[in-house]
């Protein structure tokens, strides 16, 4: 879900470097934003008139990265409000919100 279409695609492409994959409104009040992170096969959809407007925000959404410290330091970079480094036997973590209240996490799997 986003609260602001315009602050959320913004968010997603020029502070955390997701890719701008679609921006359409094909009318009937639908605006649909579909967005890729760097190196994935997978996306997220933002977007009006799809009956997400009332939804609650999603938690706890993850990003597997290969090296969470250069991940990190490049969204600290961008100005991006980020958790430090947790390192849970292993598995380290780095955490961070969107606009909207959407939780991620940066997860680096050794």
């Amino acid at each position: 879900p986003s609260k602001d279409l315009a602050e959320s695609k913004d968010f997603y492409v020029n502070i955390v470097g997701f890719h701008l994959d679609h921006d359409v409104e094909p009318g009937n009040g639908m605006h649909i934003i579909q967005l890729t992170p760097p190196g994935s096969a997978c996306s997220i959809v933002i977007g009006t008139g799809m009956g997400t407007e009332d939804s609650a925000s999603v938690k706890n959404m993850h990003l597997v990265v290969s090296d969470i410290e250069s991940a990190r330091n490049t969204l600290v970079e961008r100005d991006l409000q980020i958790s430090e480094i947790q390192d849970m036997g292993g598995i380290k973590y780095a955490y961070f919100s969107d606009p909207s209240g959407n939780s991620w996490a940066l997860q680096q799997i050794s």
